[in-house]
């Protein structure tokens, strides 16, 4: 497998311009938002959503102002909905760095993010990208959808495999669809948005359940604490899988310990070990390499060339990687 920085190599320029747009984007008069705007830039994390955006453009040979406005669009919507998650689950941290309410509170938090929202609609009026602002818009309306779906579905906790699935559809695997759907929206008007939207909805799904194997993996190498979603009462698919396959009294058991023990860590290794003898993780990366098999085989409906390639990796990166 290609590293993320070999992968990048080839895109090096277009990266940076695109970086150029959106240090443009967010630049604000008041001295309060610029800081907290310098602070978010320093965190960049891998730059996968510029990088499918930009291949995704490179896939029709047309990379142009309109991808680096795309990727910036979506960069901006993306950031503003992070900012948003961290207030909601009064989280401390993002990315190993402080977020942005624990260093300037929840009020501050939710105009920046109301703020970086604004401007991702105002990069796209102002240059008419209309096209794309409706490709992003539909994406965020189906993120905050996935998410209260989740929040409802939470409070049973005994959700079916296709309620799951509809779940990661709209809350992960859309705004994966969005920068392959934007990216080749920004370089012609007669290509085939819906199928490249169609392989980032299976790419971010299969990335999805990556996140949901690194919960049950014990001394997995994310920095994330084995776990976390059981304390969170997520339903992930290792789980669901599980408990459909365990008798009534361990399902009933194993509900109990995710509703009221959570933070019983004896009694969630426990829960993590009974997910792998039942066979939940095998299920859950058939079911990711699945999804990646069918993402990959609607890309090779394009013709071969570089881009085509480069993105393959990264879709297969986002099931390989090991955070």
């Amino acid at each position: 497998m290609n590293s993320l920085s070999d992968i990048k190599r080839p895109v090096k320029e277009e990266l940076a311009a695109f970086q150029k747009v959106f240090r443009r984007a967010v630049k604000s008069k008041v001295p309060l938002l610029d800081v907290i705007m310098r602070y978010i830039l320093k965190s960049k994390g891998k730059q996968m959503r510029p990088l499918i955006v930009i291949y995704s453009a490179k896939l029709f040979n047309n990379v142009n102002e309109s991808t680096y406005r795309a990727a910036t669009l979506i960069e901006l919507m993306h950031t503003a909905t992070l900012v948003h998650d961290d207030v909601v689950d009064d989280s401390s941290q993002r990315r190993g760095r402080f977020s942005i309410n624990a260093l300037w509170k929840n009020k501050i938090a939710v105009l920046a993010g109301d703020y970086l929202l604004s401007r991702g609609l105002l990069v796209a009026l102002e240059s008419k990208d209309y096209h794309l602002l409706e490709i992003v818009s539909g994406a965020v309306k189906e993120m905050s959808e996935g998410e209260l779906l989740q929040i409802e579905k939470a409070r049973k906790l005994d959700i079916e495999e296709d309620v799951y699935y509809d779940i990661i559809r709209k809350k992960t695997a859309s705004l994966l669809a969005s920068c392959f759907a934007t990216g080749a929206a920004s370089a012609s008007a007669g290509v085939d948005v819906e199928k490249m939207w169609k392989i980032g909805e299976l790419a971010g799904m299969a990335f999805q359940i990556k996140d949901d194997l690194f919960d049950f993996s014990k001394g997995n190498a994310t920095g994330k604490p084995t776990g976390i979603d059981i304390k969170e009462k997520k339903m992930t698919l290792p789980l669901i899988y599980a408990l459909n396959k365990v008798s009534i009294a361990e399902k009933h058991k194993m509900i109990r310990i995710v509703k009221y023990h959570n933070t019983s860590r004896e009694k969630v290794d426990w829960l993590i070990d009974r997910v792998a003898e039942s066979g939940g993780m095998e299920y859950a990366r058939k079911k990711m390499h699945e999804l990646t098999d069918a993402a990959i085989e609607l890309l090779y409906e394009f013709p071969e060339n570089e881009a085509r390639q480069a993105l393959e990796q990264l879709i297969e990166y986002s099931v390989d990687r090991k955070k």
